[in-house]
Formats: C-alpha cells, structure tokens, sequence
C-alpha cells in the first residue's frame, strides 16, 4: 500500500461515520482511528525524534472587518498538508527551519517535515515564491489538506 493509497483510506474516513477501520493486504496492516481534536493520548511507545509539545489547538481565523473587501490572501498561493500528523519545521529539534517568514523557496524544496505512524515525510514546495506566512506552529497536529504555508509567486 503505497502513501497515495492511504491518503485516500484517510479521505473516506474522514468523510464516512466510521470511527475507526482496519485494513489488511498481506503483511501490511492499518488501523484507522478518529480522535477527538481535543483528545490527548499517551502511550508506553518510545518517543520520536522531535517532542511532542501539548499545544492547544490553532483557533480558526476570525474575520474582522464584515464589509466586503478583497481576500488578504489574493495573489498568494497556499501550501497544504498532503497527509494527517504533526508538523516541524526542521528535521530534528537542534536543527535551522526549513523555511522561515520571508525567504524565498523554489518548487521541489523541502519546507517542513509532517510524522504519521512514526515515519518522517518531508513535505516540498510545489511553488516558487517568498514564505508570506506560516500558519502552522511547530509540533502542532495538523490535518489532511490543511494550509501550512502561504507564498507569494
């Protein structure tokens, strides 16, 4: 089962009632669970390689302004999570970012890393452009096709 095939096991999952679903094909097993976004769980498994920080999560943005005006993202262009786990932004926690505020990345950069299921995925620009705004903190959980970065082409 390769990661495109999970990707969409966790896109039906999120889009069924099913709360969790376990799939066998030869020695390959997965077990799909859906937790509570508050929910913090602790298991005897040796820890990774970054700490796991017990951040709240990020509050939705809120809009100040009601009057209809120009999207302040207009013209930027957004980076998404292709998977669910927890995002860093370098690849181990002594280590320089990736990609800080305001630095300029090509297509096929690595910008950050996301962990599922203990494996570390370096996650690549797919833009060329400068880093706007950064919109996950380190360590935090994020989402399936959650935006991470904003960049101006």
């Amino acid at each position: 089962m390769n990661l495109k095939e999970i990707q969409q096991l966790i896109d039906m999952i999120n889009k069924s009632d099913l709360d969790e679903a376990t799939i066998e094909e030869g020695d390959f097993k997965i077990t799909l669970k859906r937790s509570s976004p508050l929910s913090v769980s602790q298991n005897n498994q040796q820890p990774s390689q970054h700490p796991v920080s017990a951040q709240p999560p990020a509050a939705p943005p809120r809009e100040e302004n009601t009057e209809p005006s120009a999207p302040a993202n207009e013209g930027l262009k957004e980076i998404r999570s292709p998977i669910v786990g927890t995002f860093y932004r370098s690849p181990s926690p002594d280590a320089d970012p990736y990609a800080n505020v305001h630095d300029r990345i090509e297509a096929g950069q690595v910008i950050c890393i996301i962990e599922a299921m203990k494996l570390m995925n370096e996650i690549e620009s797919d833009v060329n452009g400068s880093i706007v705004e950064i919109l996950v903190e380190n360590g935090q959980p994020v989402e399936y096709d959650q935006v991470l970065f904003l960049v101006k082409p």
